[in-house]
């Protein structure tokens, strides 16, 4: 319950504050190609629950149309100019302060995933998610903006590692592992670096905050 109060006080006053940037970023975005400005996503959720999470559009219209469901990866020809800029801050993400005050979201938890997605195993064959272990046990907590993956884990690293680091913020979780993790996310967020997901950046991260 205290979590859920965080999360509710917290959002509201990012709402608040991020107010300018409702207008700004909708403006950029309609500028550069004249596409929506919000991309909605089928995402999974507490107790396997499905959800519509909401975010600024980084990429072009329809970016999924020829590939289906497929993870943004470096330098991604179907970011925008706009987007990369959005991708690098997370800013495309705050339209997800929405989704955390309506309690769909936590801004700390497992990596929401989408209904559905597949990993490649170590042998080259597609796996389901469901499949993989530590799939259900991340759905007994809400997921989250940020976590130990999202700040930790590699792009190119298997769905199967990033469900460990997964299980392991489930076994600490508390207030002050949030904290932690909360301004680690505002440091990254402040040096434009969520899109820098190779192994040496994420080794120094790991050196400067564990």
């Amino acid at each position: 319950m205290i979590k859920r109060l965080l999360d509710l006080a917290l959002s509201s006053i990012g709402l608040v504050l991020s107010s300018p940037l409702w207008i700004a970023i909708p403006a950029a975005i309609r500028l550069e190609d004249g596409g929506p400005v919000f991309f909605r996503q089928e995402r999974v959720g507490r107790h396997g629950r499905v959800f519509q999470a909401l975010k600024f559009r980084s990429m072009i219209p329809n970016a999924e149309a020829a590939t289906g469901p497929l993870q943004a990866t470096e330098d991604d020809p179907r970011v925008t100019e706009v987007g990369r800029l959005l991708r690098a801050t997370a800013l495309d993400e705050l339209p997800q302060l929405l989704n955390i005050f309506r309690g769909d979201m936590s801004f700390v938890g497992p990596r929401p995933l989408r209904p559905g997605e597949i990993d490649v195993g170590s042998d080259g064959v597609l796996l389901r998610l469901e499949d993989v272990p530590g799939y259900e046990i991340r759905h007994s907590a809400r997921p989250g903006l940020t976590g130990l993956a999202q700040v930790y884990a590699a792009r190119d690293l298997r769905r199967s590692g990033k469900f460990r680091l997964d299980r392991l913020y489930l076994r600490r979780a508390g207030f002050w592992l949030d904290l932690k993790l909360l301004l680690i996310s505002l440091w990254i967020t402040a040096r434009g670096e969520w899109e820098r997901r190779d192994r040496a950046a994420l080794g120094k991260r790991k050196r400067d905050w564990l």
